[in-house]
């Protein structure tokens, strides 16, 4: 059964499942969960607990081991499991459909682990384990989901914030909800139980936003400038190679001209054909609207010179460039300003 990470806690109340599964690329969501049931497994009389990790040096028959042994300190034991991989293995997936069999009341098994897909999902391991117990994904937060996680954190401090300080304390640790976590506690120890002015926040919380090159793409195929020019400088001060984002770049143009040639021809768009989902179209739409073919075809020609450079030169200060290329998937008339300047 599936429970998403701001209903975990909820769950949690109507008692524990023999089997938890925690996978994904979030860390502070993870934490929290998992927390949440290692404190829960104490107050239901799970007093001993064995760590441990999957990795290369590991042999299976140590779980197999923790589950049939009685403890000599406690009748209940939680035993975790950590996958860094997010797969056990062919040995691994055995062992854990018999050890899904064998769970009695006494054993509390938790599984977490890195960001799966779906073929993980789907194995027999994790089908059987699921099936008497409870699976959540943790991903990065974004919009609505991000504003209600910080709206939860504040209210557990009996803090109070206006709209534009949310919209404050979003812009300073999105995409990294460990700092969040850490601001809103600071928060907290200035100023207690209050109401925080915009001015409050702005002058006790540090910038700690943290972006993928995939969270970029997609905010610059939405359109959004200021947001698109704040991760790049993200990006660049976490020392991502410009190489990788010039390569997503490419990629995006390809498919950008390729759904542009369709349109032009009459066809319908085969959004899963080109692997895009439900969750990113309007993205892709609303670059579609906005670039035309000449545009198009301007993008691809400075995205060559952009790449040949980067491969075959030293530049000072390459995410210069690459702004400059974002701003034309954007849309903004920068054609006749030069892309690589003889003096840099």
């Amino acid at each position: 059964m599936q429970v998403y990470p701001n209903r975990f806690a909820q769950e949690l109340k109507n008692g524990l499942k023999p089997c938890y599964l925690i996978f994904g690329d979030e860390p502070q969501q993870k934490f929290d969960i998992i927390d949440t049931i290692r404190s829960q497994a104490r107050t239901s009389g799970f007093d001993e607990r064995t760590v441990l990790v999957a990795d290369k040096e590991f042999s299976w028959n140590q779980l197999l081991d923790a589950t049939q042994s009685m403890s000599l300190f406690s009748d209940k034991q939680l035993i975790e499991l950590e996958l860094p991989t997010g797969k056990p293995g062919t040995e691994g997936s055995k062992v854990l459909q018999s050890v899904a069999d064998s769970l009695d009341e006494n054993t509390l098994l938790l599984i977490h682990g890195p960001r799966i897909g779906k073929d993980v999902q789907k194995g027999k391991w994790f089908k059987s384990l699921d099936a008497i117990g409870v699976h959540s994904i943790c991903y990065p937060l974004e919009g609505k989901q991000l504003t209600g996680w910080l709206q939860d954190q504040l209210r557990s401090h009996a803090l109070r914030v206006s709209p534009a300080g949310m919209q404050l304390i979003a812009d300073f640790c999105e995409g990294n909800l460990l700092a969040a976590k850490q601001e809103i506690d600071k928060l907290a120890l200035l100023y207690p139980g209050a109401a925080i002015t915009d001015e409050q926040i702005e002058a006790a919380m540090v910038d700690q936003s943290r972006f993928t090159v995939f969270q970029l793409i997609d905010v610059m195929l939405s359109g959004e400038q200021q947001r698109c020019v704040k991760m790049l400088y993200r990006l660049e001060s976490e020392g991502i190679e410009p190489n990788i984002i010039i390569w997503a770049l490419l990629r995006e143009w390809q498919t950008l001209w390729t759904l542009k040639q369709q349109m032009q021809a009459g066809q319908s768009v085969q959004w899963q054909r080109h692997g895009i989902w439900r969750n990113r179209q309007a993205f892709y739409q609303a670059a579609l609207a906005r670039l035309t073919l000449d545009q198009l075809n301007q993008i691809r020609d400075q995205l060559q010179q952009a790449d040949f450079v980067f491969k075959n030169q030293t530049l000072p200060r390459p995410f210069v460039k690459l702004c400059h290329l974002c701003m034309l998937f954007l849309g903004v008339p920068l054609q006749n300003i030069p892309l690589l300047a003889d003096d840099e």
